[in-house]
C-alpha cells in the first residue's frame, strides 16, 4: 500500500519537540508497514467535512491525521489531540474541478476569523527606531478578475468572493487560507498585474505539478526516514512546478538559473545532481561551489535526497572550485600546488615595483592591474599584454606604459616560480591546459551553486574538466549576490547561455516584508556582460511576515542595548539561538556583535562545525552568512566608514573599480539581510552607512 507525505505534515511534525518527534516517526513506519495491524488505533473524525479523514494514537496525547482513501494513506498532519482534531474539522482533501490538481482546502465556513482583519503584528519597540515603511492600500486588488479568472488558477469554489473582494492590507491574512498556487498567482498578478496560464488538467490528480509540490509518494522506509529527519527542508521532498521544470528538462546547451535570494535556485542544482545521477548509470558528476562550508551543506543536502539510493553518492564529488582544481592538480602532478597568500602577494609586486624604478603607478593600481587583468585573464607575454582588452578599466594605458609594466609583472611571475608558488588562477589554469584537448575528462557534468562568484579562471577550467555534451555543464546563481568576482563575458569564454537562462520568482526563504526592504539595495534589473538581464521585479515571497527593524543609535553602547533587547524578545518567543545569526561587515566589529549576545546572556558560536547546540547563536561577518538561512538575524555596526569598507574604498584603482566596489558591498548586504526567514534587525551608529537610507525609505 503506497504512503503519500503532504508538506502540511512535516510542517506539523517540525513544530514539535525532538522526543515527540521520534514516537510520531515511530509510528508513521509501523503505518507505512502495515496500516492493518491491530496495535494502531484508528478513530474516525466524524465533525470533518471530509469523511476520509481518521486520527491515529501517537501515545496519551499526540495524535496523527491521515487521510485513506482506497488502497492509500496519506500522512497529513501531527499535532497534539485537541489541536490535530480541529486541523482536520476544518480542512478537506479534493481534486480542483478546473485544475485537476489535488488540494489541501481549508472549510470556509469555519475560517471566520479573516472576515474581520485583525491589526497587523508589530515589532517591539526600540529606542532609535528608524520610520518604517508607510501602511498598504485598503483598495481592492482583483476587482479586474472575474469568477473564472480566479477558478482558473486553483482559488477553490468558496474563495471566490473572498479573494476578489480582498484589499492589499487583507490578503496576505487570506493568502494563508489558500492552496499555494492560487496564493502565488494572485501575488504575482498584484505585483505584474499578468496573471499566470493555469497548469494543463492532469488525469492523475496526484500528478500535477501543483499536487507535487505538496504531496509525495513513498516507497520504503529510507525515503521517507529521509523525508522526516530533515523536517524543515521541505525543498527535498517538494518541488515546484516551475522548479521541476528545470530539473527534469533536457537542454542543448549549457543552462544557467538565476533568481534572487530564497527563491530555490541550491534546491534546482541539488534535484538536477539528483536527476543526472539516478537517470545516468555511468555519469560522474562535480557538484562545486565557491567556499568548502558550503560545499559541506549541499553534501548533506544532496544526502538527503539519495537516502532511499545512497550508493549514488559514490558518483558525484562535492567541493569548492579551488578544492576541485587542487585535488586535480594533485592526481596529474602527484604533489600539493602551494598557493601564495594575498598580503605576500602584494609584498613582491611593491618590491618588483621599486627594483624596476616604476614610481608612476600607486601600489593600489599594480594590485588592481596585477588582480583583475595579469592575473584573472592569466596573461603571460608582453605580446599578450599588448592586446587584451582591459573591460571596464578607466586608465587607458598606452603600449610604452605596458611595455613599462609588463617589467613589473614578469618579475613576479618569476619569482613564483622560483618559488614553486601558484596563484589560485595559476592552479585553475594548470588543470585547464592539462585537459583542454583530452577527449577523457573528469567529469560528465558539472553542477555549480552560487556561479555568480565563478572568475575566469575558474570558468575555464570547468569548461576544460567536463564533457563535450550539450547539457554537461548547468549554474546556478544570482547576479544580484555577486561579491567576489568582476563582471566579465561567459560568451567569449565560450560558455552561451543565451536563451537557456531562466529566472525563478517565487521567493520561499524570505517574508513579504524582508524581501521588499532587501530589494531596495538592488536595481530592478541586473544585466550581465552579455545582455542577460535578471529582472528582479515580479517576484514574489509566499508569506507575511514584520517589517524589519532599523536602529540607527548615538554611540556603540546604545547599539548594543537596543540590539540585545531585540534579542532578548526572540529568544522569549520560543525561537532557538541557532536559528539566528548576528553579522558584521569584518572582524574588525566582531566585538560588537558578540556584545549584543552577551548583553542578552546567550551563548554564541563562530563557525559553520559549532551551530549544534540549541542554546548557540552563530556569529560572524556578512560573508561568513552566504548561503545559510535562519529564522532571524541581526546585522550590526553597519556605519560609515565600515559600510561600505573605507579599506576597499582606499584600494581601488580608477573610477570603475569604486562602482565595482559599492554595489558589491551592496551585494553583501543585501546576501546578508536576506538570510532572514522572519525576524531581521540593522543597526548602526550615528550617521550610519549610506545604505540604510535607501533601506528605510
Amino acid at each position: 500500500m503506497p504512503t503519500i507525505l503532504a508538506d502540511s505534515f512535516t510542517t506539523s511534525l517540525a513544530k514539535l519537540t525532538n522526543d515527540e518527534q521520534k514516537q510520531v516517526k515511530l509510528t508513521a513506519f509501523d503505518l507505512q508497514t502495515d496500516p492493518n495491524r491491530p496495535g494502531l488505533q484508528f478513530h474516525r473524525i466524524d465533525v470533518s467535512k471530509d469523511p476520509n479523514f481518521w486520527s491515529v494514537r501517537v501515545n496519551r496525547d499526540l495524535r496523527i491525521i491521515i487521510h485513506k482513501t482506497g488502497d492509500s494513506v496519506m500522512l497529513a498532519y501531527v499535532d497534539h489531540h485537541d489541536d490535530a482534531y480541529k486541523w482536520a474539522e476544518r480542512r478537506r482533501i479534493e481534486t480542483h474541478p478546473r485544475t485537476g490538481a489535488l488540494q489541501i482546502v481549508e472549510v470556509r465556513e469555519r475560517v471566520e476569523e479573516i472576515v474581520v482583519q485583525p491589526a497587523p503584528a508589530r515589532q517591539p519597540e526600540l529606542p532609535f527606531l528608524v520610520p518604517a515603511t508607510p501602511s498598504v492600500s485598503t483598495l481592492p486588488l482583483f476587482s479586474k478578475l472575474s469568477s473564472d479568472d480566479a477558478l482558473s488558477i486553483g482559488v477553490p469554489e468558496d474563495w471566490i468572493r473572498d479573494v476578489l473582494d480582498a484589499s492589499e492590507d487583507r490578503f496576505f491574512a487570506l493568502a494563508g487560507h489558500l492552496p499555494q498556487e492560487a496564493a502565488e498567482a494572485l501575488l504575482e498578478y498584484a505585483a505584474t498585474g499578468v496573471l499566470s496560464k493555469p497548469a494543463p488538467v492532469a488525469a492523475d490528480p496526484y500528478s500535477h505539478p501543483d499536487a507535487q509540490r505538496r504531496f509525495r509518494i513513498l516507497e520504503g522506509h529510507e525515503e521517507l526516514a529521509a523525508a522526516l529527519d530533515e523536517p524543515f527542508e521541505k525543498w527535498a521532498v517538494f518541488l515546484h512546478p516551475s522548479q521541476r521544470a528545470l530539473v527534469d528538462r533536457d537542454f542543448g546547451g549549457p543552462v544557467r538559473v538565476v533568481g534572487s535570494a530564497g527563491t530555490g535556485k541550491t534546491v534546482v542544482a541539488l534535484h538536477r545532481v539528483a536527476r543526472i545521477l539516478r537517470d545516468e548509470p555511468q555519469a560522474k558528476v562535480l557538484l562545486t561551489t565557491f567556499s568548502e562550508p558550503l560545499a559541506a551543506a549541499l553534501k548533506r543536502k544532496l544526502g538527503v535526497l539519495l537516502a532511499d539510493t545512497p550508493s549514488l553518492a559514490d558518483r558525484v564529488t562535492i567541493s569548492s572550485f579551488e578544492q576541485a582544481a587542487a585535488d586535480l592538480f594533485a592526481l596529474m602532478t602527484g604533489r600539493k600546488a602551494y598557493l601564495v597568500g594575498r598580503e605576500k602577494l602584494r609584498a613582491l609586486i611593491t618590491g618588483a615595483a621599486n627594483a624596476g624604478g616604476t614610481t608612476k603607478h600607486t601600489p593600489q593600481f599594480l594590485n588592481s592591474e596585477w588582480e583583475h587583468v595579469i592575473d584573472a585573464w592569466q596573461i603571460d607575454s608582453a605580446e599578450t599584454y599588448a592586446t587584451v582588452l582591459r573591460m571596464g578599466r578607466k586608465n587607458r594605458l598606452g603600449a610604452k606604459q605596458r611595455d613599462e609594466l609588463w617589467t613589473v609583472f614578469a618579475e613576479v611571475r618569476r619569482q613564483l616560480r622560483a618559488k614553486a608558488l601558484l596563484t589560485a588562477a595559476d592552479l585553475f589554469t594548470v588543470v585547464t591546459n592539462h585537459f583542454r584537448d583530452r577527449a577523457d575528462r573528469p567529469y560528465t557534468h558539472v553542477v555549480v551553486d552560487e556561479a555568480q562568484d565563478l572568475g575566469v579562471a575558474e570558468l575555464r577550467f570547468l569548461n576544460a574538466i567536463v564533457s563535450s555534451r550539450p547539457d554537461s555543464l548547468f549554474f546556478a546563481g544570482d547576479i544580484g549576490q555577486r561579491i567576489f568576482q568582476q563582471p566579465f563575458s561567459w560568451k567569449g569564454l565560450g560558455i552561451d547561455v543565451r536563451g537557456r537562462s531562466f529566472t525563478l520568482k517565487v521567493n520561499y526563504r524570505t517574508s513579504h516584508q524582508i524581501r521588499r526592504m532587501a530589494d531596495r539595495l538592488l536595481p530592478e534589473s541586473v544585466r550581465d556582460v552579455d545582455g542577460e538581464e535578471d529582472q528582479r521585479k515580479g517576484t514574489v515571497s509566499v508569506f507575511d511576515g514584520l517589517e524589519p527593524v532599523i536602529v540607527v543609535a548615538p554611540t556603540t553602547e546604545e547599539e548594543a542595548t537596543a540590539a540585545s533587547q531585540f534579542l532578548r524578545n526572540l529568544l522569549e518567543q520560543g525561537i532557538p539561538a541557532n536559528e539566528i545569526g548576528i553579522f558584521c561587515r569584518s572582524n574588525d566589529q566582531i566585538a560588537r556583535a558578540s556584545k549584543v549576545a552577551e548583553l542578552a546572556a546567550v551563548a554564541t558560536v563562530s563557525s559553520l562545525a559549532g551551530r549544534g547546540p540549541d542554546e548557540a547563536l552563530l556569529i560572524g561577518t556578512m560573508h561568513l552568512a552566504k548561503g545559510l538561512e535562519f529564522r532571524a538575524v541581526l546585522i550590526v555596526a553597519c556605519d560609515e566608514g565600515v559600510l561600505p569598507l573605507a579599506a576597499r574604498i582606499n584600494d581601488v584603482a580608477d573610477e570603475f573599480e569604486l562602482d565595482e566596489v559599492v554595489a558589491t558591498e551592496r551585494q553583501l548586504l543585501y546576501v546578508a539581510a536576506t538570510r532572514a526567514r522572519d525576524h531581521l534587525f540593522i543597526s548602526a551608529v550615528a550617521p550610519g552607512s549610506e545604505f540604510i537610507e535607501d533601506l528605510s525609505y
